[in-house]
């Protein structure tokens, strides 16, 4: 399937009734060109007939965190207790946001489950994640509660001097508000979740989704440890390495530690570890196959959404039934594209671009 076929899809799920001069103006295409892409998609299966009607196949339920990111940077040393004059930018972020919107770009069917305030930057957010791609139907939208922000403050230089996050709108989502979406969650190909989540719905979650295949992101070292009485109903877990030393206590000096941290949580009943090792690459294990991969050697720009990006690149190669190295290469890959671009998340990441990269960098 071409980058556009997958644009093409995207808007389909959101509106598959689209008139065909419509869809083909919000693409900027004549409808002769859209008429060709269309019957590409019908010869493939994925469009099935008149009315656009799709393909039912494997869809990931994303849950956790989404929130605005304001970022302020100062044109020279951050002063405290002064005005200091710079340049502030606000763009959509969250750690289940940000794998849902790669997910999402990647072409799988993605549908995330946040809550956010009736305020401008939870309407923003829920645009910018459609216009990705990321069916935003069982997002919440709660009346007199603010939407998650993120606040930092950098220096010119980029370093960051303080932040602050205000969250609090995640501990809405109680198990008794998720039990109304209990049927699309159970039909899931895939349940991604975020260490954001309150620790009482996260057990909510893994006692009773735990027969899912289950890919958690464990956010940080300070929420890791949300997870540890739930190790065994973990398909896949990305940790990074200090996280991963918080739960099994072993010090990872490199890739040599790897065989024992995946015997450790294999023991605890995880099925698939990722082990992040930053610039020394990862270390996957499925208790059967386990190698130490290094990064692809790209140029670096902005690392914060490489950890997303990866994620997505793993659930999206499960929902694909990749073979575990392949899962672990595309994810890499989708990696090392956003971590070459400004942004949290690369707009131009589509399974064709983390293949080309495959191919300019083979093993």
């Amino acid at each position: 399937m071409t980058e556009r076929e997958q644009e093409i899809l995207r808007l389909l799920r959101e509106d598959p009734m689209i008139p065909q001069q419509t869809l083909a103006d919000r693409l900027g295409i004549s409808r002769s060109a859209l008429a060709s892409h269309i019957s590409s998609l019908m010869r493939q299966g994925y469009v099935l007939g008149r009315g656009y009607v799709l393909r039912e196949g494997p869809y990931a339920v994303v849950l956790g965190g989404a929130n605005m990111d304001i970022c302020g940077k100062a044109l020279g040393e951050l002063r405290s207790g002064d005005s200091n004059p710079g340049r502030v930018h606000t763009a959509a972020g969250g750690v289940a946001r940000n794998i849902a919107e790669n997910l999402a770009r990647l072409g799988s069917d993605t549908r995330l489950v946040t809550a956010v305030g009736n305020d401008p930057y939870g309407q923003r957010l829920i645009e910018v994640s459609q216009q990705a791609g990321i069916n935003m139907r069982h997002t919440l939208v709660l009346d007199g509660l603010s939407t998650s922000c993120y606040l930092s403050l950098h220096d010119s230089s980029g370093e960051m001097g303080c932040a602050i996050n205000d969250m609090g709108i995640l501990a809405s989502l109680t198990p008794q508000r998720l039990t109304a979406l209990d049927g699309q969650i159970s039909a899931a190909g895939a349940l991604v979740i975020d260490t954001n989540l309150a620790t009482p719905t996260l057990a909510w979650l893994f006692d009773r989704y735990g027969h899912l295949p289950l890919f958690v992101d464990t956010v940080s070292v300070a929420k890791v440890e949300k997870i540890r009485p739930w190790l065994p109903a973990i398909h896949t877990l990305k940790p990074n390495r200090l996280e991963a030393e918080s739960l099994c206590g072993i010090t990872i000096r490199g890739p040599q530690d790897g065989p024992a941290v995946a015997e450790w949580f294999h023991r605890a009943g995880v099925r698939r570890l990722f082990l992040s090792l930053g610039e020394q690459g990862i270390f996957y294990s499925d208790g059967e196959h386990q190698e130490h991969l290094s990064i692809l050697p790209c140029p670096v720009i902005n690392v914060t959404g490489g950890g997303d990006a990866f994620m997505g690149g793993l659930v999206h190669a499960w929902l694909q039934d990749y073979s575990l190295k392949y899962t672990a290469r595309f994810a890499l890959a989708c990696s090392a594209l956003a971590v070459g671009c400004e942004d949290t998340v690369f707009t131009g990441l589509s399974q064709a671009a983390a293949e080309r990269m495959l191919e300019e960098y083979p093993c």
